[in-house]
């Protein structure tokens, strides 16, 4: 259904077939994994999409909304027909997510300037209990690197209570990501689970205690990104979240 093709450095991923029930979380999943690998924009070409039902256009906003904080990447889409950029605006889409004639206009459309100084990293732990101790040390390793010190400690946090989600609720080999600007820290780990990480509450309402509950006092956002594979759950930190 959907095919992916780089152009300089965005990605462009050509849709066909149909969009519906049984294909709209394929869909969704397939551009939030693209936009997880970090291109400049995610392109997708709708011009040979067949959607009977207007309604499931909602496909890309909800694709935005999973990636619009992190990582920030953006989604532009393209179709050649007249009638189907006149059946995103009337729904709503093009609010969220601009269309546009051509992949050429896209392209110069979504074009932005990398922001200066940021950085990335990313690796594979084992699926065992030394994960913890290795996450704390790759987040000070990395952290230490681009002189980013003051939220060492509450990476570490951080990083301890998504990994040990991983560990206790899935059979995955966490992958860490860590990820800065030099003013905050994205900390996120992916799983091969599509379960997603939520918050608890008892049934009378009060609060479970849980990795997630620090993950959210501690954190300036936190959230989930599904994929094709299973997940990432991700927190950004501030000069706010400083221990």
């Amino acid at each position: 259904m959907v095919t992916a093709d780089r152009i300089s450095d965005m990605t462009l991923l050509t849709a066909g077939g149909v969009l519906d029930s049984t294909t709209y979380l394929s869909l969704r999943d397939t551009i939030i994994k693209a936009a997880l690998a970090e291109p400049a924009a995610v392109i997708v070409d709708v011009t040979d999409l067949i959607v009977p039902a207007i309604s499931a256009w909602a496909v890309f906003t909800s694709a935005r909304w999973h990636v619009g904080t992190w990582p920030e990447i953006p989604i532009a889409l393209v179709s050649g027909r007249p009638d189907v950029r006149a059946a995103l605006r009337r729904n709503g889409v093009t609010r969220y997510v601009p269309v546009y004639q051509t992949v050429e206009d896209a392209a110069l459309g979504t074009a932005h300037p990398c922001i200066p100084g940021r950085r990335r990293a990313r690796g594979t732990l084992p699926a065992d209990i030394s994960s913890l101790a290795r996450s704390r040390q790759l987040v000070e390793g990395w952290l230490s690197a681009w002189n980013v010190d003051s939220l060492i400690p509450v990476a570490k946090i951080i990083v301890t209570s998504l990994v040990e989600n991983v560990l206790q609720h899935t059979a995955s080999a966490p992958i860490l990501r860590l990820e800065t600007d030099g003013v905050t820290v994205t900390v996120a780990v992916e799983d091969e689970s599509h379960h997603l990480a939520e918050l608890a509450e008892a049934p009378g309402g009060t609060h479970v205690p849980s990795g997630l509950r620090f993950i959210a006092a501690l954190s300036r956002v936190w959230g989930n990104a599904p994929t094709s594979s299973g997940k990432t759950v991700w927190a950004v930190l501030g000069p706010e979240n400083r221990l």
